[in-house]
């Protein structure tokens, strides 16, 4: 079988840290890359859920809204009219 070279480009704390990683797991960068790409051709998939968050629903805010929802419902808020702005 013959070998070919793979190359990427990565910031370079990502890769020291990914090397010293690799290491304690007792790989070489090159054998995890390996890993990677046998198992994208077995799955024929990315083998990981790539997503971006959403940040409403983060837990910090939704601990804000819910703590807003409490101060409300015990009576510490106020009602007024919707502020409309001709902000674009």
């Amino acid at each position: 079988m013959a070998l070919s070279t793979l190359t990427a480009r990565v910031d370079e704390k990502d890769k020291l840290s990914f090397d010293a990683f690799c290491s304690s797991v007792g790989l070489t960068s090159s054998a995890a890359i390996n890993i990677y790409v046998k198992a994208v051709l077995r799955e024929r998939r990315i083998p990981f859920e790539i997503r971006q968050e959403d940040p409403f629903f983060s837990a910090e805010n939704q601990a804000y809204v819910l703590k807003s929802v409490n101060e409300l419902r015990a009576g510490k808020g106020s009602a007024h009219e919707l502020i409309e702005t001709d902000d674009d």
